[in-house]
């Protein structure tokens, strides 16, 4: 790659690394991975700009003077909501209804536990603050907005030293006019104050996930905010003057100052990423559904995808908290590369969900570190060395990794070659359990899905993964280590928009969504075109939120613009109901009312160029060097460069593969064989069964086939 390249660069920052990828107009891709900085993560993310640099050739100046296009997946809301370390917020609301994201729906998580404590709210009672207003459900004014009841909450939320406030008021999705005039106080008021309106955070129906949505957002925008700002700056100051988008939890794209102003939407940022890169490679290698496992550091997530499109949820709990926003559904388990296994007093082994994170990080990272981690285990087995530990570029501590197995090998009174493997198979077990739990839960049996591995550090655990749970095939990406940075390049800038319904389905009902389906659409192409980035393209899709008249939750029945104008719209909408709630649950009551109780709509437009796959160019496998592992016993395997292998080449186990960034092992019956994507495909031995096409090959043989035949 030239000086004279356009470049876009996808940033994912996770609790350990962050990744980087860059694409030049053409396609080619280059990618970079350094530590992550928790302190300042802009730190750690300009730390990577320099190194994605000098591998292609740059300096870092140079190189964004050239780039066009920045994505970012950040973790920063995430970490304020998971880490208690929010703003402070204050809550205004209609009189009598203050206690309404502490009531919550009135369910409890176990609820035969009757010594439970309720999970605090995330704005304190005497934060909470009435105002004496009341709007109707159908909009109109029962009570007029008594402005001196308002100026008086915001004198006690100014003492209070209160940074943001939400504002959340009684059938405000129905008409907002008195929440614009509480925000317009506000800004008299507390001018320095993030301000967060339920009517334009999540104008729909339920009190309390509009509430709790709402409070999420005042509670990690500043967090946000500041981050971003900060980023900003730092890019500016090292020579970057084009936008930066960020990865919205939804799996698209938004501008700094949306993404800011629905924080709330960013708390899945970096993880959308991957699964936007999975639906990418669904398509890109032919598999419709796959299973998306990310190991990073300090967690795993974990997605389903269906007929290559991910599950979108508008319903999620995170850390207790109810966030009713378009979210993939994405699971997250506390097992990682970095996660720490202990021993209780009773001899039992456990890993995670405790991490070493970035600093000090597992022990062989040389940086002070003395616990045990999965890294350490995989160090003492022998799946690492010096060399190809995250390419030499971080310290490699092979002593000290020895040294905190030791004393779990002590704890646990075996050998520690025998603590490093029981270490391995917990979190291998976890996983494989975090899999199987998502795809019951979805209605989908695990084994007629592929394995999709990334992160840095799944490739030595997926095999294993994929055999307990009897799934043939696992594809690992090229980029596989960066690959949630990879997918933000092919992730769309999105604009979505909700309204409430609430009617039961009729033609009459059905004849009012195309004009408010109109509405919001324009709303979305108003939003594009101040970004400055509305292409020519725009796609929408629309879905609605539909249930049986005595249901207390609705669930998402996709539909084309065109079926709404259709002679039998409304029992075209039926029937897709009916088909969709049974999917769901087994069964369709057809002779029930059906209600619409809110219409959705996603509008995307591409973000410019795309990643395309970089593969090697040479037909010639460069000769393999052993390592000396652990497997049931020491042996010697043959090490694979993946990264130069090409179309066409065939490798069986035992082995490794080793690239500059991640490893991938291969155990007795597995074959990988490298696709015309470049990408590895291993088709897993299950136990007591060989799958070698024309009889059973050599455990150590790896052999070249050329991509014609």
């Amino acid at each position: 790659m030239s000086t004279h390249n356009t470049y876009k660069i996808g940033i994912d920052v996770g609790g350990t690394f962050t990744d980087l990828v860059a694409v030049d107009q053409r396609g080619r891709t280059a990618k970079a991975k350094v530590s992550s900085t928790p302190e300042d993560q802009s730190i750690g993310l300009v730390d990577g700009l320099g190194a994605l640099a000098a591998e292609l050739g740059l300096a870092p100046d140079q190189l964004l003077a050239h780039t066009r296009l920045i994505i970012h997946g950040t973790t920063a809301a995430t970490n304020a909501l998971l880490e208690g370390k929010g703003a402070k917020v204050g809550l205004l609301t209609t009189e009598g209804f203050r206690d309404v994201i502490e009531q919550r729906e009135g369910y409890k998580p176990d609820r035969y536990n009757l010594r439970l404590r309720p999970p605090p709210a995330l704005v304190p009672r005497h934060l909470r603050l009435p105002v004496r207003e009341r709007m109707r459900f159908d909009g109109s004014i029962e009570q007029p907005l008594n402005e001196d009841s308002v100026l008086q909450a915001i004198e006690q939320l100014k003492r209070a030293g209160c940074s943001a406030v939400a504002v959340c008021l009684l059938h405000s999705y129905r008409n907002p006019a008195h929440e614009r005039r509480v925000s317009e106080l506000l800004a008299e008021q507390m001018p320095e104050a993030y301000v967060s309106l339920s009517s334009r955070v999540l104008p729909m129906i339920k009190e309390y996930e509009r509430f709790s949505t709402t409070v999420v957002n005042a509670y990690v925008g500043p967090v946000l905010a500041n981050y971003l700002g900060r980023l900003r700056s730092r890019v500016q100051a090292a020579g970057y003057e084009g936008e930066i988008l960020i990865m919205h939890s939804h799996g698209g794209l938004g501008t700094i100052e949306a993404s800011i102003g629905l924080a709330a939407g960013c708390v899945l940022s970096g993880p959308a990423g991957g699964v936007s890169g999975c639906i990418m490679a669904s398509h890109l290698a032919g598999i419709p559904d796959l299973i998306a496992f990310d190991m990073g550091g300090t967690s795993s997530d974990i997605a389903l995808i269906v007929d290559g499109k991910a599950r979108i949820s508008n319903d999620r709990d995170i850390s207790g908290l109810k966030i009713a926003l378009p979210t993939i559904d994405i699971h997250t388990i506390g097992s990682g590369g970095g996660s720490i296994a202990r021993v209780n007093d009773g001899g039992i082994l456990s890993v995670g969900p405790e991490s070493a994170g970035a600093q000090p990080g597992p022990a062989c990272y040389g940086r002070g570190g003395n616990r045990a981690t999965t890294t350490d285990a995989n160090v003492v087995l022998g799946y690492f060395d010096a060399a190809s530990f995250m390419g030499g570029r971080v310290a490699f501590d092979r002593a000290a990794a020895e040294k905190a197995i030791a004393e779990i090998a002590g704890r646990m009174k075996c050998t520690r070659e025998a603590a490093a493997e029981g270490v391995v198979r917990v979190i291998n077990t976890q996983m494989a359990e975090g899999i199987r739990i998502v795809a019951v839960r979805a209605g989908r049996d695990p084994r007629n899905h592929a394995l999709l591995s990334f992160g840095g550090a799944a490739g030595l655990h997926v095999a294993d993964i994929a055999r307990s749970l009897r799934i043939r095939t696992v594809l690992v990406p090229r980029s596989a280590a960066v690959f949630s940075a990879w997918g933000m390049l092919s992730t769309d800038l999105k604009y979505e928009r909700i309204r409430t319904v609430a009617e039961d389905l009729s033609p009459g009902t059905v004849e009012s969504l195309p004009p408010l389906i109109s509405a919001m659409r324009q709303e979305c192409i108003v939003e594009a075109l101040a970004s400055g980035l509305a292409p020519e393209q725009l796609a929408a899709s629309i879905t609605l939120d539909m249930r049986y008249g005595e249901q207390i939750f609705e669930i998402d029945v996709g539909i084309e613009n065109d079926e709404l104008t259709a002679p039998e719209a409304t029992r075209i909408l039926a029937e897709r109901f009916h088909v969709r709630h049974a999917e769901l649950y087994g069964y369709a009551s057809r002779a029930q009312r059906i209600v619409v109780a809110n219409v959705r709509l996603s509008v995307t437009t591409p973000s410019g160029i795309r990643p395309g796959i970089d593969i090697a160019t040479a037909h010639e496998m460069r000769d393999a060097d052993t390592r000396r592992i652990y497997l049931d016993g020491w042996t010697d395997v043959p090490v694979v460069d993946f990264e130069s292998l090409s179309p066409g080449a065939r490798v069986t186990g035992p082995c490794l593969l080793r690239s500059r960034t991640t490893s991938i092992i291969l155990k007795q019956g597995d074959v990988g064989e490298i696709d015309a994507l470049g990408w590895l495909r291993i088709e897993v031995g299950m136990p007591g069964a060989h799958r070698y096409a024309g009889g059973e090959a050599d455990s150590r043989s790896i052999e070249l086939v050329e991509a014609n035949g």
